[in-house]
């Protein structure tokens, strides 16, 4: 029988944002796409219809034109994913809008940066109705959309498929569904991991559930995960794919109970694993936010694959690498963390811009309370300071050979984002959290 373990631990930290930023929200969608996280709609107060970017490496955000008319407009509990220069996003659309569309499919030209028609074959019938807190993931050179909530009929189990060739749509066969698989579902979290889908809890319509599937591309076949461990009934919750497991964060039991728990699935030994925080690090209980992975160990595990889901975005698409390798250098001094309640310390040494090149904050963390085991798990704690680069800088020192931000994004450290979600900081910039975990 599975059992829990507590192998791996993590940090978190709060990243700062500038006035020039997204406000805080709930139910929008995320996606990224070559070291950036695009972040679209939701709501705070009201439902929100703007678009944004966020730079990982500058710690900058842009706004984005979303007022054309090929643009969306206001979406909460939608969907977004990216393939090959496209953002795709869908679903979404409030009841006044609904009429508008016969298919909310909207298509973002990331080279152009502005939203382009999407145009569907007038006369077909085999397309998906406006839906919210469905998931989204990319396999192969397709987007599978499973569940949501459609108007007037409530939870849906339908599971559909867009081919980014052809942009046809297909219902993926029914008699793989119903008592077979995961049945009619939203706010639940899906990922991608080689062939297989992974679906996690949600709202079966009005109860919470904890029930694990798997959907395999290639043999079209549902199976149940069992275990008695692991997370609890969850809704509003992220999955993100990380190394050979997948991280799932946050949601509630209820709408209105928010938790801040990190679980990790190993899919090689079939665990649950619930990650120990350091000290004084403790995330916010998060709802309906949204996680986006950068770095080299949330890279897809199969060549041309890229997830997504209503509440998460997994996985960075960066330019190939050349063979040329350019790692970063760094002298290093003893620093104090105070806020993480250590003792010891080494921070990596940061430099003004025109001097040396702006680098990496690397922190390696020693916690009060800690046996020797635990500290040798924790290893190299990475932790990004995004605030030590400036927007331009030449690299001459120490093999830095490239200018270009774009260089820069393929040699991030592993990190997990939190954006946004429910409790809201009320007339504030949206909250950024940055997690990083140590190998297990």
């Amino acid at each position: 029988m599975p059992t829990m373990s507590q192998k791996s631990i993590c940090l978190w930290t709060q990243l700062p944002q500038s006035t020039q930023s997204p406000s805080d929200r709930f139910k929008h969608a995320c996606c990224t796409y070559d070291g950036h996280v695009y972040i679209l709609g939701g709501r705070d107060n009201n439902s929100l219809r703007d678009f944004w970017r966020y730079s990982v490496v500058r710690n900058e955000w842009t706004e984005l034109v979303c007022t054309s008319k090929a643009a969306p407009e206001e979406l909460e509990e939608h969907s977004m994913v990216a393939h090959e220069g496209f953002l795709y996003v869908f679903g979404g659309l409030l009841d006044s809008a609904y009429t508008e569309w016969r298919c909310p499919l909207w298509v973002f030209d990331i080279a152009k940066q502005k939203w382009v028609h999407w145009q569907g074959k007038k006369h077909s019938t085999q397309m998906p109705t406006n839906r919210k807190g469905h998931s989204g993931v990319v396999f192969g050179s397709e987007m599978f959309i499973y569940g949501g909530y459609i108007d007037m009929r409530g939870s849906s189990q339908e599971f559909w498929s867009l081919n980014f060739d052809t942009m046809d749509w297909s219902q993926v066969d029914e008699c793989h569904l119903g008592s077979l698989g995961p049945g009619p579902r939203h706010s639940h979290s899906a990922m991608a991991h080689k062939d297989c889908m992974y679906v996690f809890g949600g709202l079966q319509g009005l109860r919470e559930q904890r029930d694990f599937w798997r959907w395999n591309f290639t043999s079209h076949t549902w199976s149940c995960l069992k275990s008695m461990s692991g997370p609890s009934r969850l809704v509003g919750h992220s999955a993100v794919a990380y190394k050979d497991s997948m991280l799932l964060f946050g949601g509630g039991e209820s709408q209105d109970s928010p938790k801040n728990c990190l679980w990790r699935y190993s899919f090689t030994t079939h665990t649950w694993e619930r990650l120990a925080m350091l000290a004084g690090s403790n995330p916010p209980p998060r709802i309906h936010h949204c996680c986006a992975g950068l770095g080299p160990s949330y890279k897809p595990a199969t060549s041309g694959l890229f997830s997504s889901s209503h509440h998460l975005s997994s996985g960075l698409m960066p330019k190939l690498l050349d063979s040329k390798l350019r790692p970063f250098k760094n002298k290093c001094f003893p620093s104090p963390l105070t806020f993480l309640g250590t003792e010891v310390a080494i921070e990596l040494e940061t430099f003004s811009p025109g001097k040396t090149p702006p680098t990496f904050a690397v922190v390696e963390c020693g916690n009060k309370g800690l046996t020797d085991k635990d500290a040798q798990q924790i290893g190299n704690c990475l932790t990004f300071e995004n605030q030590a680069l400036s927007t331009q800088w030449s690299c001459e020192e120490e093999g830095l050979v490239d200018t270009e931000e774009d260089d820069i994004s393929q040699h991030l450290p592993d990190l997990l984002l939190v954006l946004g979600g429910k409790p809201l900081t009320r007339h504030m910039p949206i909250s950024v959290w940055q997690v990083t975990l140590t190998d297990s």
